[in-house]
């Protein structure tokens, strides 16, 4: 951390322990410490002091990490160490990292993951508009009023919304690509059981324009300098 001073949320958030408003709501709670006193809500920590979250040290890592994980099935996007199946001790990566974003436990492909609370608080906000790739296999034949229905926005009863226009492509008789700018929960499969439709393979192949080009499943590559320079351009 730089020689400067940093509110608690913000370092909270740095250090990957939760986003800023969860930080607040920590500190009203008295539960955060900084050398030993509890912090205020506007609190700001310096250089070398020590802060504490239910009497447990929290650090900001120095280095800026980005991962690009190829998730298998089975695998839960939580940083929740009483889920057995959590993303972070699988990939067991040597510094405190977490996902960002999610990727429900059925469907598998790109994750990102990051030690960068600010960068996460930036993807996230960025969910609204930048693109997400998926393949897709239904059980049944695709039609034209599949694809014009998926394309043009789906009603989705369970959350009282639909979804927003996306770009959607035929591959195969069972299988399509569509292109998704927002985030809703379990999104995909919603949208197909709504028409009917069933998924039996989901994978995100892209987001943004990082793709799985070169990660085995189950494997992860680190960003360069270079590449976390060009995602963070990408979400100004």
């Amino acid at each position: 951390m730089e020689e400067k001073e940093i509110r608690i949320n913000k370092y909270l958030s740095e250090a990957g322990v939760c986003s800023r408003r969860e930080g607040d709501r920590l500190v009203s709670e008295g539960r955060v410490t900084i050398d030993g006193e509890v912090a205020m809500m506007g609190s700001k920590v310096r250089a070398g002091q020590e802060v504490c979250v239910d009497d447990k040290p929290v650090f900001v890592e120095e280095k800026e990490v980005v991962l690009l994980f190829h998730k298998p099935r089975g695998i839960v996007c939580t940083a929740e160490k009483r889920e057995k199946d959590n993303v972070i001790d699988y990939i067991n990566y040597p510094l405190r990292i977490y996902p960002v974003g999610r990727l429900d436990k059925d469907s598998h492909g790109l994750l990102i993951l990051t030690n960068q609370g600010d960068l996460t608080n930036e993807i996230l906000k960025a969910s609204n508009y930048h693109e997400k790739e998926y393949i897709v296999r239904v059980n049944k034949p695709i039609t034209g009023q599949f694809m014009m229905h998926m394309q043009s926005g789906v009603y989705l009863s369970e959350l009282d919304k639909t979804t927003a226009p996306c770009k959607v492509k035929k591959i195969d008789d069972k299988i399509f690509s569509i292109v998704l700018t927002q985030g809703l929960n379990r999104q995909i499969r919603r949208m197909c059981r709504e028409l009917d439709y069933h998924v039996r393979d989901l994978k995100r192949v892209r987001i943004m324009d990082f793709t799985l080009d070169g990660i085995a499943e189950g494997k992860y590559r680190t960003l360069s300098k270079e590449e976390i320079r060009s995602l963070k351009n990408q979400l100004l």
